[in-house]
């Protein structure tokens, strides 16, 4: 599990900063969506390029989870780095982090979620383009046609067998 480190003493100077894995086909689906709806209101960095400018950020810990650090140095991990990340969408949302922040239940399973994600990023990454296209920017909802697909099958089976 990733550590949920809260503060670092190297905040950036202009705007927020997303530290991410940029090795990982996966982080860089989401990170190209993500940097589509914040436009140039984050900066998105790879922990290769920057780790070394956050000394008190363990590396493993930036191989383990991204971290959207704020200006006034504050740091939020795994998947509340996402969840913090959509106050700078163009339609500001607030209540997934409002969640993570405030549900233990929530926070737990989301924790948990973006874990196992991390440990199976290749999968997860292939899943991803079937679910949603290759293309990031203009995803697709194709996750929507399977499901109907599958609850027909179902539909056919219990039907007919």
């Amino acid at each position: 599990m990733f550590a949920k480190i809260l503060k670092t003493d190297f905040p950036p100077s202009e705007k927020p900063t997303m530290v991410w894995d940029g090795e990982c086909g996966f982080c860089n689906y989401w990170i190209t969506r993500w940097k589509s709806k914040t436009e140039n209101r984050i900066h998105y960095k790879t922990f290769q390029e920057v780790s070394d400018k956050y000394p008190d950020i363990p590396l493993k810990e930036f191989k383990k989870a991204s971290r959207l650090i704020e200006t006034n140095g504050l740091v939020y991990s795994g998947p509340d780095s996402a969840y913090r990340s959509f106050l700078y969408f163009k339609k500001p949302n607030v209540k997934w982090h409002r969640w993570y922040s405030e549900n233990r239940w929530f926070n737990y399973l989301s924790d948990h979620i973006y874990n196992y994600i991390a440990k199976h990023r290749s999968f997860m990454f292939t899943l991803t383009k079937i679910l949603f296209g290759k293309n990031p920017k203009t995803i697709k909802p194709y996750w929507f046609l399977i499901l109907l697909f599958i609850l027909i099958l179902i539909y056919l089976l219990n039907k007919f067998l």
